[in-house]
């Protein structure tokens, strides 16, 4: 046994809490637009968008062979988005998306390391239908992490 707040079963095996990458997230200004680059510069395949009230934006995601792309548009001003696209104006990398076999325990394992969740706690409903959590950036080298129940 070690005296970090770890669950030692799993972490000091080696085995990893993450799955697969689920998607990368991008914030756009207008997705009409980002959508049109994608299928016209890449040939990309583009989902139809759907609109995440509770989340604040609209969405649209975009196949790869391992994986997706998913494109964020604020739905107003109050967005996190939005808030993102003050910061960044030309829009950018916003985050990534895991999915793992556990959320529960994926959160619980966080917290007892000392990292904290966006929001609640209780996972929310996202995009796939799935529940989802985020990582705060600052708990994981710099960058928003969701992650989804797989």
């Amino acid at each position: 046994n070690c005296s970090c707040p770890c669950d030692a079963n799993r972490y000091h095996r080696g085995i990893s809490m993450i799955g697969s990458i689920n998607h990368i997230a991008i914030a756009v200004h207008d997705l009409g637009v980002a959508s049109a680059q994608w299928r016209e510069r890449v040939g990309a395949v583009v989902s139809a968008p759907q609109r995440l009230q509770k989340h604040g934006v609209k969405v649209v995601f975009i196949a790869a062979s391992n994986g997706k792309v998913e494109l964020l548009e604020p739905l107003d001003d109050k967005s996190p988005i939005a808030k993102f696209l003050e910061r960044n104006p030309d829009g950018g990398l916003h985050h990534i998306c895991f999915d793992v076999p556990d959320l529960i325990a994926s959160r619980d394992q966080l917290l007892a390391t000392g990292a904290r969740i966006l929001g609640s706690p209780d996972p929310e409903i996202g995009a796939h239908g799935k529940p989802v959590l985020f990582i705060h950036p600052k708990d994981l080298t710099g960058s928003l992490i969701e992650l989804q129940q797989a």
